[in-house]
């Protein structure tokens, strides 16, 4: 498999998180946004390229926002691309950190594929999802053939 396949494959469904995007007037449904961990992209890498051929860095702008350079080895070279987030509501500079670092991630095919699920409207209590909903199958990983069928009795 190329590193870019490899980097842009799908995550299996249950490394894949759900939050709340709009809501309607009464509060009861939201669409439902799908996002992976920081960690799962660093897993990502690892498994991908190796831990010792991807680095990242960061840095803050005038205004607060903080950008991730994403670095893969790639042959002889290192190749770089940027990119960056504002403090989260939740977890301030952490949440701005690890989102700059998930979008330039984006920017290599890292679950880049999430921007293209459907909109879906799911019910919603207190701001969080009742049930999340199921991934269409073009956004699994596609199976592995662990074993080959034992076909020696044919004739």
């Amino acid at each position: 498999m190329s590193i870019q396949a490899g980097l842009k494959a799908p995550f299996e469904e249950k490394v894949v998180h759900w939050r709340v995007g709009q809501m309607t007037k009464d509060g009861k449904k939201g669409s439902a946004l799908a996002y992976i961990d920081a960690r799962d992209v660093m897993k990502r890498l690892d498994d991908v390229v190796g831990f010792d051929n991807w680095s990242d860095e960061y840095y803050e702008t005038k205004t607060g926002r903080l950008l991730c350079t994403l670095s893969i080895k790639i042959g002889d070279d290192w190749v770089s691309k940027s990119d960056g987030a504002g403090d989260t509501n939740i977890e301030g500079v952490k949440g701005g950190i690890s989102d700059a670092f998930k979008r330039a991630a984006v920017k290599w095919g890292i679950g880049r594929y999430l921007y293209y699920l459907p909109v879906k409207w799911v019910a919603v209590e207190n701001r969080r999802i009742v049930t999340p909903p199921a991934l269409p199958k073009w956004a699994l990983p596609k199976p592995k053939m662990d074993k080959v069928a034992d076909i020696s009795g044919w004739e």
